[in-house]
């Protein structure tokens, strides 16, 4: 029998052991990705966060040997020391490092450089990319390792250099003829040159009058909405008055009117296709009213993966940056047999509709689906926030009906005469309601007619002429904003959310009801870079050298040739406007009152965030105050100040009282100038489901706004 001291060495030989045993590294770019993938793959393996990028271009210089064939000399973010010294710790005793940044073009070359930071080969088998962060995915990526994609890597290269050249040429002769702290770039340049064309179509708009003609008929005494449409059945225009007049002349209301044709037909509906990143920051910005850095933001977070209870952390959703429509096989089986067993065999699409790719789309990438048709929203409700919820749910919902079959609609177009005018009535009722059972952008109702035959009489109940004019364009949202950059070509999936958060950051357009507008400084950028800088803002040349980005990431063509095409012309356009632009003088305003410091006049000046007070004597007396809103309601609190409308550092409105710090009152929501009539504190008007309500600021009173 062992002794009692050979049995202990032999314990401690076994703990020597377990310990030496090392363990395989897996690097990816967020905490939460590692939290998630961390539990998938066990023990063998430490997941660690590269938290974003770790090397980048130099912010106090070009960065770029334009003369050696436009080498970047990237150098380690400021702040991440910490970061790489603990990643490189961690290699040097790994049996194994990975690399599992996004599968995009950008994840491709924080690998890149987390390969040169650790001393790892490019060639080695250390790549690991996933579409969707769910065990049996993660698991089955990490058994196939490859190569850095160095053609993925060179196309991202190209577009960072392309972007440093443009920005870090025209930013200084920004900063040098109009102010610092001034930018310009290749897609943000175009953004907001389309606002302002399209602020200037409304500017020059010329409307144009029309009329129409709305009537109401009886039969059986049901009565049914139709419009004038033209005379003997052909079509009419209604340019003004006299047109109407003319119409109407002959019309007797006394005697009745005959149904000349009665036409009924089947409209099928067909659902759309699942969301690319496009078309989902344009519906989350349409129907929820989500900024489009919010709706990627909690896309993030739900592909990353969320906490289950039990179950643990699971991605949600497919990766979120795509261009493409396609689904994969098993997705599609998954959801038929969801949809067969949910809703009925019926609504199943036997045969689910082609992908049809946008033209330059990629197709690298699945479309954003569920991880699991199997998780629906009612199920994931009590894990999820109110926000999440509400994207995962539409992303959810137009998947599934992607997959299911078309809407069925009864039509019938009714035409009504009397001495040779025609009315136009049309009814429609839903026979089947295939896809919209799931998912529908808007409500529909149906529309009855009561029943019509050819050579039926209808009594004329009331006919009410109506003069319109033409609208102008709508200015920009988010939605339509993007999807023109899209229509053209310009800027790619991942590009769109921040281009539209620049434009705003530097204060050269403004939302105003969601809608943009362009400011006084936004014109003024814009002006210098149609005189100077005509390709940058030529949509047909910003759109090909997308293109040409595309070829080097598909290895067609090599990227430092890509780059001197564009850069040896762009050179000398910045050498000319250098001597062409005269310095750009934004002219103060007088403000109208006095300096409470000095006594001098008050200015009204343009800065980064806005229009602000500043003394006229500036720089020797340095007074600056920000220009404040009254709203008319006396301060609920000390009942002495005014409730001004201010702006948080984040560019969000809220209310105060004038008289602050004296006063502190702070409301995110306006307050109406009126006390609760249940518990006298002072009533707000908020946005609600219902639309604008007086609510209490403090107990459960409500009352809905009178129009």
């Amino acid at each position: 029998m062992p002794t009692q001291s050979a049995t202990k060495a032999t314990k401690t030989k076994k703990k020597t052991s377990k310990r030496k045993v090392k363990k395989n590294l897996v690097i990816v770019e967020s905490p939460s990705k590692a939290k998630t993938i961390g539990k998938y793959l066990g023990s063998r393996y430490k997941v660690m966060a590269s938290v974003g990028h770790i090397r980048d271009l130099p912010k106090s210089t070009m960065g770029i040997d334009i003369e050696n064939n436009y080498e970047p000399h990237y150098i380690s973010i400021r702040g991440k020391g910490p970061v790489i010294k603990e990643l490189r710790k961690e290699a040097k005793k790994a049996a194994h490092v990975y690399l599992a940044s996004d599968p995009d073009r950008e994840g491709e070359a924080i690998a890149w450089h987390l390969s040169h930071l650790l001393d790892l080969d490019p060639q080695d088998k250390n790549r690991v990319a996933f579409n969707e962060i769910t065990k049996e995915t993660v698991k089955n990526a990490f058994k196939t390792p490859r190569a850095i994609d160095m053609d993925k890597v060179d196309a991202q290269q190209a577009r960072r250099v392309l972007d440093r050249l443009v920005g870090y040429s025209i930013s200084p002769l920004l900063w040098s003829k109009v102010k610092k702290g001034l930018s310009a770039g290749r897609v943000q340049s175009i953004a907001l040159n389309l606002i302002i064309k399209r602020q200037e179509e409304i500017k020059n708009f010329k409307p144009e009058e029309y009329w129409t003609i709305d009537a109401e008929f009886s039969k059986d005494k049901k009565q049914f909405a139709a419009s004038f449409y033209g005379l003997a059945g052909k079509k009419k225009e209604l340019g003004n008055n006299d047109d109407v007049k003319e119409i109407l002349a002959p019309l007797d209301k006394n005697q009745p009117f005959t149904v000349t044709a009665v036409k009924k037909s089947e409209r099928l509906r067909k659902p759309n296709q699942p969301f690319t990143t496009s078309t989902m920051q344009q519906t989350a910005n349409n129907v929820l009213k989500f900024k489009t850095s919010k709706t990627m933001m909690l896309a993030q977070q739900l592909y990353e993966g969320i906490s289950l209870g039990k179950g643990g952390a699971v991605g949600l959703i497919t990766y979120m940056r795509t261009d493409s429509t396609r689904i994969s096989d098993q997705a599609k089986h998954q959801a038929a047999s969801f949809i067969h067993d949910t809703y009925g065999e019926e609504y199943a699409a036997l045969k689910p509709q082609a992908v049809k790719l946008s033209e330059g789309a990629q197709d690298a990438h699945e479309a954003i689906r569920p991880t699991s048709v199997l998780r629906t929203p009612a199920e994931l409700e009590p894990y999820l926030t109110k926000d999440q919820l509400k994207l995962y749910s539409l992303i959810w919902s137009r998947f599934v009906a992607s997959l299911m079959t078309p809407a069925v609609i009864d039509t019938v177009r009714v035409d009504i005469e009397q001495n040779g005018r025609t009315y136009r009535a049309n009814g429609s009722q839903m026979k089947f309601p295939g896809f919209t059972k799931v998912y529908q952008e808007s409500k529909r109702k149906d529309n009855l007619l009561p029943a019509l035959a050819e050579g039926d009489q209808v009594t004329l109940v009331a006919n009410q002429p109506n003069q319109h004019f033409t609208l102008p364009p709508a200015q920009y949202t988010e939605a339509s904003l993007i999807r023109t950059l899209e229509e053209n070509g310009v800027g790619r999936p991942s590009t769109y959310a921040p281009t539209l958060s620049v434009i705003q950051k530097r204060y050269y357009v403004k939302l105003v009801a969601r809608k943009f507008e362009p400011t006084e400084l936004g014109e003024i950028v814009n002006h210098i870079m149609e005189e100077c800088f005509p390709d940058i803002l030529n949509v047909g040349f910003t759109a090909e050298l997308e293109n040409d980005l595309d070829s080097v990431e598909e290895g067609k063509r090599q990227w430092v040739k890509v780059i001197d095409e564009f850069y040896q012309p762009f050179a000398k356009e910045v050498s000319a406007a250098d001597e062409k632009l005269a310095k750009v003088k934004i002219k103060d305003e007088p403000a109208g009152i006095d300096c409470e410091i000095c006594g001098a006049p008050m200015v009204i000046k343009l800065g980064r965030f806005g229009k602000f007070y500043a003394c006229s004597r500036f720089p020797d007396c340095r007074n600056t105050k920000a220009i404040i809103k009254e709203i008319g309601v006396t301060c609920p609190q000390c009942k002495e100040g005014q409730v001004v409308e201010r702006k948080s550092k984040k560019n969000r409105t809220f209310y105060g009282c004038s008289r602050y710090p004296d006063c502190d009152f702070v409301s995110w929501d306006k307050p109406v100038g009126r006390d609760c009539p249940k518990c006298q504190h002072y009533l707000i008007s908020k946005k609600t489901k219902q639309g604008m309500q007086v609510k209490c600021s403090n107990c459960d009173y409500e009352e809905a706004i009178q129009k």
